[in-house]
């Protein structure tokens, strides 16, 4: 557009040219607006980072002393445990379900996605009240004479590995489901006929073929388990996000608290690194025939086995625990079900509400941007602003809040130097704060369906438009926001049920007095009140299961 081609009359080249400083023009606040935005979820980051230049040596010492140690070892074994574990499940279940025939196949198929709808601190909470040592099952169980002295105690290592792959084992079944089903059976045939067996088919061809695909779901989920607050916190396992709360809260440090969360941000942004590179070189070759027309069909021992295993995972991961609930909140039903309740549920509503309009506002703004000037300042710009998602909670609250004491600091020093008076801090603990960060971390997740629905407009019907004389914003408004609905309305859903569910920046920002769904989970989990956290938890499933039947519909569309 910007370089005329020679080919044209003068009176062509004038009118491109023309139109082309036109653009120029009338994109640049477009431009900067993207900047801005980028801006916003930038400084948090570079704050964090700073922190370093403050000396907090006393805490350090405090930490290196009591738990630091304890820190790197949980979060190396969680680390590890997580990664085995969700490869192997995610990678097994995958490969059932998209190459191999079997009973209760095509129920298992979208089903063993449903675990995505359930919160790892909720599904941690349950599983310790279920077997912990005075759990209704242990106890039953004694009651009943059986010797439980040999079984490994919930409260360990092992016993939050386990949670941690139950919750989010799905996003290596998704990806890998998608890559198995894209290589088909005939590249499998091809390998039988080289004379390898089922086995060796399977580890020699369809297994690196899927590798970039597998390796980015393990490294979502590695990022998930860096980033979770709610179920080490349940565990009383110590990792880098409950030292950060307690170091903030606790030791009234944030400086030292900035410096855990950067250390924490850098076990994140290789996670993120690595999930970027293979997810660029996971690229799948559709089969000419489709993995529905020829699958293993499985029988015999095999058979049984898949059943098992797949229903085994489903089961402890997703039915146990929603029946498990169900059966708390009709106990506590009554007791809980007060004006309490439902004002928790109100400031869990109007802060998804307003959080969910002002990103998908947001993402609106940068997908159009870079749709006017889709260059390399454009690129990086969404790129800045769609990477709070990979930002755990406690990390991004850390930020912010250093930002906001400091120009809270600020403002107020200009306001006493000019009127006089004592004036009290004006952002700090207000909820302008905690939408800030809602929208910070959740940039990402509306910019994702706005961008796909974007994809789908014909350039030509803009063009055209610009050809009768319509702005950029009659653009916007007349012709692409109609076709944009489906996708707005997804991305403000996904963005609504995020931050339902959202636990650490909630408990470290909110104002005095706003509660939510997730943070009175917290407490009523803080003190083991596992029944009368059902009832909070229940509603977050159901809100949960709004994506997740979002992600079962396109699945099923391959």
């Amino acid at each position: 557009m910007e370089n005329a081609d020679p080919g044209l009359t003068k009176n062509e080249i004038h009118q491109q040219t023309g139109l082309s400083a036109w653009l120029n023009v009338n994109t640049r606040y477009w431009r900067y607006s993207s900047l801005l935005i980028a801006l916003v979820i930038a400084i948090p980051i570079l704050v964090v980072f700073a922190a370093w230049l403050q000396p907090a040596g006393d805490v350090w010492q405090h930490l290196a002393d009591t738990v630091l140690v304890e820190l790197l070892t949980n979060t190396f074994s969680l680390l590890i445990g997580v990664g085995l574990g969700v490869l192997f499940i995610g990678t097994g279940l995958a490969w059932l379900t998209a190459m191999c025939d079997f009973p209760g196949r095509k129920f298992l198929d979208w089903a063993l996605m449903l675990p995505l709808a359930v919160p790892a601190y909720v599904l941690a909470f349950v599983m310790v009240g279920l077997f912990d040592f005075s759990g209704p099952l242990l106890t039953g169980l004694r009651a009943r004479g059986f010797e439980l002295h040999l079984l490994p105690e919930i409260r360990s290592t092992p016993g939050i590995i386990l949670v941690m792959v139950l919750a989010f084992y799905p996003y290596v079944y998704m990806l890998a489901r998608l890559a198995f089903i894209s290589q088909g059976r005939n590249l499998l045939d091809s390998g039988r006929v080289l004379g390898l067996g089922p086995w060796a088919a399977f580890y020699k061809v369809a297994l690196p073929m899927a590798r970039p695909a597998i390796a980015a779901g393990v490294a979502l989920a590695l990022m998930e388990t860096l980033a979770d607050f709610g179920a080490v916190s349940v565990f009383n396992y110590d990792t880098f996000t409950t030292a950060i709360y307690k170091t903030w809260m606790g030791l009234f440090n944030i400086t030292a608290a900035a410096q855990l969360a950067s250390i924490l941000l850098l076990f994140v942004i290789t996670a993120l690194y690595i999930e970027r590179r293979l997810r660029q070189r996971a690229r799948y070759e559709a089969d000419s025939k489709s993995s529905n027309e020829l699958r293993f069909v499985l029988t015999g021992v095999q058979k049984f086995s898949a059943i098992i295993f797949s229903f085994s995972v489903l089961i402890i991961a997703f039915v146990v625990p929603v029946i498990q609930l169900f059966v708390w909140a009709w106990e506590v039903i009554a007791q809980e079900l007060d004006s309490r309740y439902f004002r928790f549920l109100f400031n869990t509503l109007f802060l998804g509400l307003l959080a969910a309009f002002l990103a998908s506002f947001g993402a609106l703004l940068l997908a159009y941007t870079y749709r006017l000037r889709p260059d390399r300042f454009t690129k990086i710009t969404v790129r800045l602003a769609t990477v709070g998602y990979a930002l755990p909670g406690s990390v991004l609250a850390v930020g912010i809040m250093l930002v906001v004491v400091w120009l809270d600091n600020k403002f107020l020093e200009i306001l006493q130097t000019t009127t006089g008076f004592e004036i009290q801090p004006i952002l700090t603990g207000s909820i302008l704060v905690l939408i800030v960060a809602y929208v910070t971390r959740f940039m990402a997740v509306a910019y994702g369906p706005i961008d796909s629905a974007f994809s789908r407009i014909r350039p030509s019907v803009i063009q055209a438009a610009r050809s009768l004389g319509a702005g950029n914003w009659k653009i916007l408004w007349r012709v692409s926001m109609p076709m944009l609905s489906g996708g707005l309305l997804s991305a403000m859903l996904l963005v609504f049920v995020e931050v339902m569910k959202e636990m650490p920046a909630t408990l470290l920002l909110r104002p005095f007095g706003w509660d939510t769904l997730a943070t009175r989970i917290f407490e009523l989990t803080s003190e083991g009140e596992w029944e009368r956290a059902a009832l909070p938890a229940l509603a977050l499933i159901i809100a949960g299961l709004i994506p997740v039947v979002l992600l079962i519909k396109k699945s099923q569309e391959r």
